[in-house]
């Protein structure tokens, strides 16, 4: 995948405080300040290495797919207390 700073991209991710929860995120291509040869992701005021490790998606929703595929989701007769 071909990025550019400036775009708007999404990511799947996890809440580092409890593993099992994940959410679909908005972040912004930027390069890094630090290494302004790399790009980074920028989200939640912080920059992430963009990486072949990170999946990222054009739009939300092929990130929510992507989402349902690896976690599922809730059926309506289900509860999530939090």
């Amino acid at each position: 995948m071909n990025l550019n700073p400036g775009e708007v991209v999404y990511v799947i991710i996890r809440n580092p405080h409890a593993q099992n929860v994940a959410n679909v995120q908005e972040a912004a291509v930027v390069r890094h300040p630090d290494s302004p040869n790399q790009l980074a992701l920028f989200l939640y005021e912080t920059y992430y290495p963009l990486t072949d490790e990170v999946a990222v998606y054009t739009t939300e929703e092929e990130a929510e797919q992507a989402y349902q595929e690896a976690f599922g989701s809730l059926e309506m007769d289900e509860q999530f207390y939090g």
